[in-house]
């Protein structure tokens, strides 16, 4: 492996990452109080998707290239419908008359179906890479997924800190983030 595999693979990491540091920056503006092993369970939880889509696109285009080109005009479609889901719920949340109430956590279902979401772009990395064996596909996953969580944690810790000063308008934004990027991965 050389350098420029490895600045390549950071480039990588650093553009597909950018959606799930915005998703983080909301998460993190949801939930201000957010301890720091749900922290990094939250930006693992990103860095694990990051890994396992180019991973996945990989494995398709060594085993059923044929099949997967169908589907492919149709992923972008799945992470908007995703992430208007998730930000629409979370403006909806924004918006309701509450007392002072803390905002809901993001559940698990909810991370989930955010690590999909944002993710989803990075199985077109499988065929970008598909001239990788299989250490450097593992190699450039790795570092894709290592790129992501600490971009991940730096978004989650931003809005944590502004969380707290926003307070009752924190789920309003940050469903305005993610629909936001929900319009982006379809534009793009």
């Amino acid at each position: 492996m050389d350098l420029s595999f490895i600045l390549q693979s950071v480039l990588l990491g650093v553009g597909l990452a950018m959606d799930a540091f915005s998703v983080s920056l909301a998460n993190g503006l949801r939930e201000p109080s957010m301890s720091v092993p749900r922290t990094a369970g939250i930006a693992g939880t990103y860095a694990g998707f990051q890994f396992l889509m180019p991973m996945i696109g990989w494995f398709f285009v060594h085993t059923a290239a044929e099949h997967f080109s169908a589907v492919q005009p149709y992923i972008p479609w799945v992470g908007f419908g995703l992430l208007m889901w998730i930000g629409g719920k979370m403006i909806w949340e924004g918006l309701q008359k509450k007392t002072e109430e803390v905002p809901p956590a993001v559940s698990l279902r909810d991370l989930m179906i955010q690590g999909v979401a944002t993710s989803i772009d990075a199985l077109s990395v499988g065929f970008t890479i598909s001239s990788y064996g299989t250490a450097q596909a593992l190699t450039a996953s790795l570092i894709i997924a290592a790129v992501t969580f600490a971009l991940c944690l730096g978004g989650l810790r931003l809005g944590r800190a502004f969380g707290t000063k926003l307070s009752s308008g924190a789920s309003l934004l940050g469903g305005c983030i993610l629909v936001a990027i929900g319009f982006k991965i379809l534009l793009t």
